[in-house]
């Protein structure tokens, strides 16, 4: 399990089953203390719960509310944002370590590296630029957050509308996995996904264009200039597209700066 004593100043020792390892190490824990905490991080953490961003791995969230083991609780944040000291991200999340931590930089006895990036907004710009490019990068896993939402909007808005449905589990399957990453989507689903594609062009579609908006970051050997072009080039395809959620996506997109 990550912790996050490297990214607070190592002021003051304090014991870690309060969560506040990200400031210092205590000598005097129990290390039973340790496993029961990382068992259950890294058990349940990558078990169930609810996940804000497609972050590498399988972790989730195990509760907004970061209480029982000082924020730790929320393990998809953490691990989408190792470097952080802050793991809260939402207006409804709660990380009791980054109040321990705020605490203590107020009276000065700790001073914070790192905290997770924040998608800022500027004038929505005529094409998509170096500086936009950078700003998807740098917040690609809040982008794709927002992607997901607008797939998911589609996604009901379409079912909504057919005349005939797929089978039940075809629409469950559809709901829980299209919006994932494809490397992380069960093999047991994908005959259900392409089902649920073929009665969903909308849909399709923005599934095939949320992984092509994923290789401005994959795609590591092409050079700033080629990675703008291409953005560019998706920004033209996505406003072209006559859907609604995929055209606001990019407008918005070419508002982000960094």
């Amino acid at each position: 399990m990550a912790r996050r004593g490297d990214y607070a100043d190592r002021r003051l020792g304090i014991v870690w089953r309060f969560g506040l390892d990200r400031l210092g190490c205590a000598n005097d824990v129990d290390p039973r203390d340790r496993c029961w905490a990382a068992g259950i991080i890294n058990g349940a953490g990558h078990y169930w719960g609810y996940r804000n961003f497609e972050a590498p791995d399988a972790s989730t969230n195990l509760v907004p509310w970061g209480i029982i083991i000082g924020g730790e609780e929320l393990h998809n944040n953490h691990h989408t944002y190792p470097t952080s000291a802050k793991l809260s991200v939402k207006p409804y999340e709660f990380d009791l370590g980054w109040a321990y931590i705020r605490i203590l930089q107020f009276v000065g006895l700790a001073s914070v590296k790192k905290t997770p990036p924040k998608l800022a907004f500027g004038d929505i710009q005529p094409v998509a630029d170096e500086k936009t490019l950078e700003a998807v990068i740098a917040n690609r896993y809040e982008v794709m957050a927002n992607y997901a939402r607008q797939l998911r909007l589609e996604l009901k808005q379409e079912i909504a509308a057919l005349s005939s449905l797929p089978a039940e589990t075809v629409l469950a399957d559809a709901k829980r996995w299209m919006h994932r990453d494809f490397e992380k989507i069960p093999a047991r689903v994908m005959e259900q996904l392409a089902q649920a594609r073929a009665h969903l062009p909308n849909v399709d579609k923005m599934v095939s264009m949320r992984e092509e908006l994923r290789q401005l970051w994959l795609n590591t050997h092409l050079n700033r200039e080629q990675l703008t072009k291409d953005l560019q080039a998706w920004c033209k395809r996505a406003e072209a597209s006559g859907i609604a959620a995929l055209q606001e996506f990019s407008v918005g997109l070419r508002a982000v700066r960094a």
